[in-house]
Formats: structure tokens, sequence, C-alpha cells
């Protein structure tokens, strides 16, 4: 990677269109803070008042009071929708935002780490160079005191040696010259260097800073947006079927709306108890074919989130669909959509929802500075919740292609103290083999 130590910039990243795309994404931040709306739509929804099976066997008595109760149902189910909808749109904004603020984190974080690296180098060298200068110039103080004219004099016999040394002292001088100025020139290097890590120390401090903001308000839209689903699905079957009761002529009841429930529950225990043997044939495919057991703990407490190749790796590349080079900051594990997730280590769910490109993600604070994501999640695969402890090994997700994604894969992610590094080598010493 090149750096322009006229422009600042690093491998055609400069500090001035950092800071452009964080003003940007700034601003983006500040519309979201209207995303306080969201909530109060939610609230309002939830304090809405909703018709009992009473009330709505009342009004089937009289026509007018039919069509009062039916506009009030479809009232209550459209005000449910745009809850849902109002929320699910302010969650993927403020998704959007958050992994935009992570991902000019990252990048700043590896350039200032270049930068610095660049900067040690070259004051290591400028050292060097000024300690050789050091000795030349006390080599010249001990030979160049002596009066040569005094010197021909004296020695006329070998005064043509002594004009052969004066010509060697030419050269010395010369050679000595040209150390002095690399010496200059390797500090100077240096110093310019140093200024410029330091600056980008500067503005990653910043980026930090929004990244932070961002997760903040990421997580409260998320959190707004499963509040609008759960009010949606707690209210919607019940107010379709007392819909359906005013409006055809058969007088559906409670009971029946109950039963309905009832047997919902157990097509869903069936789909469930199906998707399971799935996952656990899934598995033992995997292990037959050589690729490992998904979700086996291991002696050093991790597990495999989920077996398959390794169709993407860790650092810069051409993005696949953006078609241009930047940082993926992951792993992908190419693997069937629907394949159950596994959390690599125990700890935290510290975000659960909407990333940007990632899709739906999952963020897993791991304890130690240390955090696993997982990303492209198929929607309605995430299987946890923010603050939710889970253990290594546990199904959190399911594999989708949500985002940015050309196939069913997951995106794993490994995080140091904020900073994704690969995850390949990490988990190989803790007794994982990705891929």
């Amino acid at each position: 990677m090149s750096i322009d130590h006229n422009t600042g910039a690093l491998g055609g990243w400069s500090l001035a269109s950092r800071g452009n795309r964080l003003i940007a994404m700034l601003s983006v931040l500040a519309v979201l803070v209207g995303a306080s709306v969201v909530w109060t739509n939610v609230e309002s929804a939830s304090a809405a008042k909703y018709p009992s099976w009473s009330e709505v066997v009342a009004a089937r008595k009289s026509e007018a009071a039919t069509k009062q109760q039916v506009a009030v149902i479809q009232a209550l189910l459209h005000q449910l929708q745009a809850d849902a909808d109002a929320t699910a749109a302010a969650s993927e904004k403020a998704g959007d935002a958050y992994q935009e603020a992570d991902e000019n984190y990252f990048e700043a974080s590896i350039k200032k780490d270049e930068l610095q690296a660049q900067a040690d180098a070259a004051a290591a060298s400028a050292k060097a160079s000024e300690i050789r200068a050091g000795q030349l110039a006390a080599q010249l103080a001990r030979t160049g005191n002596d009066d040569l004219t005094l010197n021909i004099l004296m020695n006329g016999d070998k005064a043509g040696d002594l004009l052969s040394m004066m010509g060697q002292a030419g050269k010395v001088t010369e050679q000595a010259n040209g150390i002095y100025e690399k010496a200059l020139q390797d500090k100077n290097t240096a110093q310019a260097l140093t200024d410029q890590a330091n600056v980008a120390a500067g503005i990653l401090a910043g980026l930090k800073a929004e990244a932070e903001k961002a997760f903040a308000a990421a997580q409260a839209a998320a959190d707004a947006a499963d509040a609008a689903v759960a009010a949606n699905e707690a209210h919607k079957a019940e107010l379709t079927t007392q819909l359906a009761a005013l409006t055809t002529a058969r007088q559906t009841t409670e009971a029946d709306y109950k039963a309905g429930e009832i047997e919902k529950a157990r097509l869903k225990k069936i789909a469930d108890a199906k998707a399971a043997a799935a996952a656990a044939a899934a598995a033992k495919e995997a292990l037959k074919n050589g690729l490992g057991p998904a979700g086996a703990v291991v002696a050093s407490g991790w597990a495999k989130p989920v077996s398959g190749y390794i169709s993407s790796g860790f650092g810069y590349r051409l993005h696949p669909i953006l078609h241009y080079y930047r940082l993926h900051s992951g792993t992908d594990l190419a693997t069937s959509c629907g394949t159950p997730i596994h959390a690599a280590k125990g700890g935290t769910v510290i975000y659960a929802g909407w990333y940007g490109t990632y899709g739906n993600w999952v963020l897993i604070d791991n304890g130690s500075g240390i955090q696993t994501g997982y990303a492209h999640i198929v929607n309605g695969g995430i299987k946890v919740h923010v603050g939710q402890k889970v253990s290594a090994g546990q199904t959190i997700a399911l594999v989708g292609m949500t985002g940015y994604a050309t196939g069913c894969h997951l995106h794993f992610e490994v995080r140091h103290n904020g900073v994704a590094e690969n995850a390949v080598p990490f988990m190989r010493s803790k007794g994982i083999t990705l891929g």
C-alpha cells in the first residue's frame, strides 16, 4: 500500500475524504434523532383500546354498529402495520449509519497503524543515519587538524603521497556530505510520518466516538422495530379474526379464535422439529465430509459457527457488488440458507438487528475485549435478543443472504478492542479450523 507524503493520503485514503464521509454520516444520524417519534407510535399502538369479543358479538346485532366496529378494527390493523413499517425503515437507516461508522473506524484504524509503522521505521533509519554521520564527523576531526602545508614542507620526499591523501580527503568530504544530507532527509521523513500518524490517531478517536453513537442509535431503532413487530403479532391475528366475524356470515367466536391459535402453535412445533432434524442431518453430513461439526465446543471453550468452505477471506478486495476495493472485515463461510449459526464463544448479545450491507447481524461480547459477529442472517432468523446470555455452540441465528450478498453464507467476524481482525488465525489459536 502506497503513501503520498505530500497529501497525507494512504492507499487512496485521505484525511479530508474521511472527514467528508464523517460529516455525511452525522447528517444521517441527525435525521435518526427523529426516530424517537417511532417510539411514540409504538407506545400509542400498545396503549390503543382493542375491541373485546363481547363487543364484536354485540356489534353484529346492528348494521350501524357493525360498520363502526369494522372501521375501528381496520384502523387498528392499518396503524399496527404502519408502525411496523415505520420502525423497520428507521431501524434500517440506523443500521446503515452504524455499519458505515464501523467501517470508517476499521479502515482508519488499519491505516493509522500502517502510518505509525512507517513512522517508526523512518525514525529507526534516521537514528542509524545520525549515528553514521556522527562517527564520520569524529573520524574527520581526528585526521583533519594537521597543517597540510607544513606537512608538505617538512616531508618533501613524500609530497606526492600527501597530495594523493588530499584527493582522498576530498572524496571523504563528499561522502560525508552525502551522509549528513541523508541523515537530515531521514529525520524530516520520520517527523512528517509521525505528524501524519498523530493526525490519523486524532481522526480515529473521533470516528470511534461516532461509531459508538451510531451503535446506540441503531440499537434503539432495532428495539423499536422489535416492539412494533411484537405488537403487530400480538394483535393482528385476533383483529383479523374479529374482522372476519363482522364481515362474513359465519358466527366466529373467541373460542374459535383460541382453537385456531392452538392449531397454529401445534403446526409450528412440528415445523421446528423438522428444522432441528434437518440441521442435525446437515451437521452429520458435514462431519462425514470432513468439514468438522459446527457448534461442537472444543477444550478452549470455542466452537465453529458453521461448517462450510471459505468463499472470501479477510482483507481488501474488489467488492462483488459495489465493484471497488474496500476492506472485507470478516471471513465468509458458504453454506445453505437456513443452516443454524452457533455462537463461537459464550457471552452477551449486544446487538441484534439490521447492519447496513451486512443485512441482519448479531454481535456478541465474549469478554476480554473480544467480540464475534454474524452477518447476512435470513429475515426472521435472529434467535436471540440484546442482553441475552448465550453459551458457546448455542444456535443464535440462521444463515441467509440479507444485505449485500451474492449467495447464502455466514460472514463471521472477530473484533479485538472494537477493531476487526482476521478470524482464521484467531480461531486457529483457539483450536478451531474455519472452512
